[in-house]
């Protein structure tokens, strides 16, 4: 999707379930530090991830949710679990749905991987209670 073009329906499907998922903040903050660099990752993630992934009618938003936290804790990617068990907010996943992915990650892909998950998790948690903004 260049300027010139209108954004296409998955797009268009894509921004209102980021925002959904992730709130207009966050979106609103990833949208006003994009640069013409980074322009084509963000087109590409609201259109595959959230259009075409995160869209489909299949499993539900917490369901998703749960899925994706467990994905990214067995990946090692801190700041996108971070940012996903923040979601959860909106999702619907509980507390209690997050601790049970992060136990299937100890046992399929490692201990370390979900201890440090669940440290992420904790710190997340504690800042939701404490009516910290994400």
């Amino acid at each position: 999707m260049n300027d010139a073009s209108a954004p296409s329906d998955r797009y268009r499907q894509g921004m209102a379930t980021r925002r959904a998922v992730l709130g207009d903040n966050h979106v609103d903050r990833a949208q006003s530090t994009s640069t013409d660099f980074d322009r084509p990752f963000q087109e590409l993630i609201t259109e595959a991830a959230w259009g075409h992934v995160w869209s489909r009618p299949t499993w539900t938003n917490r369901e998703r949710s749960i899925v994706t936290i467990a994905l990214l804790a067995a990946l090692g990617q801190d700041e996108e679990v971070a940012m996903h068990v923040r979601a959860t907010e909106n999702t619907g996943a509980s507390r209690e749905d997050i601790c049970e992915a992060l136990l299937h990650v100890a046992i399929y892909a490692g201990v370390p991987a979900a201890n440090h998950a669940i440290k992420i998790a904790k710190r997340v948690f504690a800042d939701i209670d404490a009516g910290k903004a994400a």
